[in-house]
């Protein structure tokens, strides 16, 4: 049944670049040659380029890479993440970001001169914050403030997608996320962590950003899924 499925699917999957996609599993060749490269979820064995993960196999040019469906966020340096602050320290503040180590933003890292005593006032324990990864540490990652569209995230509301589904909701050059945006008139965030902020002129734009961005992540396997993204806000 598995088997009957995921062929079905790589019967459909074909890249918004024209870039061929099929499920792989790991241990599956991907394609043989030396002419190829192995990318990210990849490895080479000899002749062969080998999968490293479950996801999709995409062949670009030369390069090989497998594009994960499942599983945790890992963290990058400069991955943009949205975040939930914790605790207040004495040099900054230790911030949530729904990954397996710690995140840290020390107050230097803020855009503007702080004095520690005002620390709180400026972000506080259950506040919302965008920012980047600018150092990854064994003990954890560390964060900053300093960059455009980073800060506080103030009204709306946040919720979870697969961090793996990320790319698809933001889309070739930030195609997908731009639609969502314009036909909801929402202001959205999306964290490479999986983490959305979301926030419009009332509830309703907001659940309706909500429930296209939901659309667009249980999809990841479809083939013209922007099209298909248009026809979901002319019905709904």
């Amino acid at each position: 049944m598995i088997e009957n499925e995921i062929n079905e699917e790589n019967e459909q999957i074909e890249s918004s670049e024209g870039n061929k996609r099929w499920v792989v599993v790991p241990g599956e060749i991907i394609v043989s040659g030396e002419d190829f490269l192995p990318g990210e979820g990849a490895r080479r064995e000899g002749d062969n380029v080998i999968a490293d993960r479950f996801g999709l196999a995409e062949v670009a040019g030369r390069m090989i890479k497998v594009i994960p469906l499942s599983g945790a966020y890992i963290p990058r340096r400069g991955n943009v993440v949205i975040g939930r602050v914790v605790d207040v320290t004495f040099n900054g503040w230790l911030v949530d970001t729904d990954s397996a180590g710690s995140a840290f933003l020390p107050i230097a890292e803020s855009p503007r001169f702080l004095n520690r005593n005002e620390m709180d006032q400026y972000l506080g324990i259950g506040d919302v914050l965008s920012a980047k990864i600018w150092s990854i540490k064994g003990r954890g990652i560390d964060l900053t403030l300093k960059g455009r569209g980073l800060g506080k995230l103030e009204g709306g509301f946040i919720f979870r997608i697969n961090a793996s589904r990320v790319p698809r909701i933001i889309g070739r050059e930030g195609s997908m996320i731009t639609l969502i945006k314009e036909k909801t008139g929402c202001n959205i965030t999306v964290g490479q962590n999986g983490w959305v902020w979301v926030k419009g002129d009332d509830l309703d734009s907001e659940i309706k950003a909500r429930k296209a961005i939901e659309f667009v992540a249980d999809k990841v396997l479809i083939e013209g899924l922007t099209d298909k993204m248009e026809v979901w806000f002319q019905e709904n």
